[in-house]
């Protein structure tokens, strides 16, 4: 498969952001793709697609690179800066290097918008990124640098959802 290299972003405030992105990975990886997925601030072994994507092989790698826990903006510690600066520096080689058809940053937006990222840093990716590398960047609060850096925008749009009832989140279905 011959990677497009378009940048995507899917953002907004409603659930599937993730989903969604494991989805095109899926998809491109069924054409014969490979994908590399950085996940930002999600623990190693956090989630059900970190088990799931272990048949793939190489085809469908996924690196979580944050500690267990949530944090909040404002309430970071240097523990969750460094690993997201780290996360970005293994994301940027990995674009360069060219080996991956679809490189996802999933909830590099979330990264950025607590400070860990520089906008800049993002954007300027999107730019040096190899041609026929594509690019996706997931999660919440999208800045306007990098909207503008995408040759599409996905917006998840909560309209109903099982939290607003206090269901917590679910083993299997929200992660």
């Amino acid at each position: 498969m011959a990677g497009t290299g378009e940048i995507g972003v899917i953002t907004g405030d409603g659930k599937g952001k993730t989903t969604a992105a494991l989805g095109l990975a899926l998809q491109a990886v069924g054409r014969g793709a490979k994908v590399m997925m950085f996940q930002f601030l999600k623990a190693p072994d956090s989630s059900g697609e970190h088990f799931a994507v272990m048949g793939l092989g190489s085809r469908f790698i996924i690196k979580p690179a944050g500690r267990k826990g949530f944090i909040r903006r404002g309430g970071r510690n240097p523990e969750d800066e460094a690993l997201a600066k780290q996360a970005f520096q293994e994301a940027r080689a990995a674009v360069l290097q060219g080996e991956y058809n679809l490189v996802i940053l999933d909830e590099i937006n979330i990264a950025v918008y607590m400070g860990l990222i520089e906008p800049a840093d993002v954007v300027e990716l999107a730019k040096i990124k190899p041609e026929r590398v594509g690019l996706l960047f997931t999660g919440r609060y999208a800045s306007p640098e990098v909207l503008d850096a995408a040759d599409y925008v996905i917006e998840m749009k909560n309209v109903k959802h099982h939290f607003e009832k206090g269901v917590a989140a679910r083993e299997g279905i929200e992660y």
